[in-house]
């Protein structure tokens, strides 16, 4: 069976809004275009130029309302937010920072620090890895995931950005240290991504429904899915398009 791309997201605001996409362009030194430009400081964080931790962040794991928050990027480079128990928001990212934090603040626990403010990522974006990275992810390992758990997972759970099919279950592991081609572009898998609480969240409810991180202890012995990968060649990626190992 060829490998191919099943799906493509980007997260315009870290931790806040998943948007499905058919293609875009990848650079080196860059994360997918769009993904984590933005991200939303609590009160307590402690804040500086360049890339930050997540700990500064609004973010699934000490939210899972936000999970069930979806984007849509405009034409005018605006953001549309939606969410189940929300209106509809659309902002202006460089200007609209006070009424975007107040829409959050029904969906974010009343006992953590409050949002903010709105922060602007550097170049290289603002994932949980401290470099530019794009996130490789397996449809087999989420089916072998959800056959344990008897609950068939949502993609939106893991916040990935390209999505294989074709792959056995977890062999997107083996991977790590070698350059794959997917589509136009060329990308060098660097290391696997640790998970946390917000995969638990249902993206539809933004209520914490399965138990992700439980299961992947006890049936694999780790709490990883998924691999940070950097792109090393530019080129256009689309939903479809084949992977391979160069």
């Amino acid at each position: 069976m060829s490998v191919t791309i099943a799906q493509l997201w980007r997260h315009p605001i870290k931790g806040i809004g998943a948007e499905a996409l058919e293609h875009a362009f990848l650079t080196p030194g860059r994360p997918l275009p769009g993904d984590r430009s933005w991200a939303v400081a609590h009160a307590a964080a402690s804040t500086q130029p360049g890339w930050q931790p997540c700990r500064n962040f609004l973010r699934g794991a000490a939210s899972p309302q936000l999970m069930a928050i979806t984007a849509e990027t405009l034409a005018n480079g605006h953001l549309c937010l939606r969410h189940p128990q929300r209106d509809a928001l659309q902002i202006d990212p460089t200007g609209d920072a006070q009424a975007l934090l107040s829409w959050l603040a029904p969906l974010w626990p009343a006992d953590r620090p409050a949002p903010t403010r709105l922060v602007q990522a550097p170049p290289e974006g603002m994932s949980d890895a401290p470099f530019a990275s794009v996130s490789v992810l397996n449809m087999a390992s989420l089916r072998a995931l959800s056959q344990r758990l008897g609950v068939a997972l949502d993609t939106r759970r893991f916040r990935g950005n390209i999505w294989l099919q074709g792959l056995a279950p977890w062999e997107e592991f083996d991977l790590i240290g070698k350059t794959i081609q997917i589509g136009d572009a060329q990308l060098h898998m660097r290391e696997p991504i640790t998970r946390c609480r917000a995969t638990e969240a249902n993206p539809d409810t933004g209520l914490r429904d399965a138990a992700t991180l439980d299961m992947l202890q006890s049936g694999w012995g780790h709490s990883e899915f998924g691999v940070y990968a950097e792109v090393i060649t530019a080129g256009q990626v689309c939903t479809g398009d084949a992977a391979k190992v160069v």
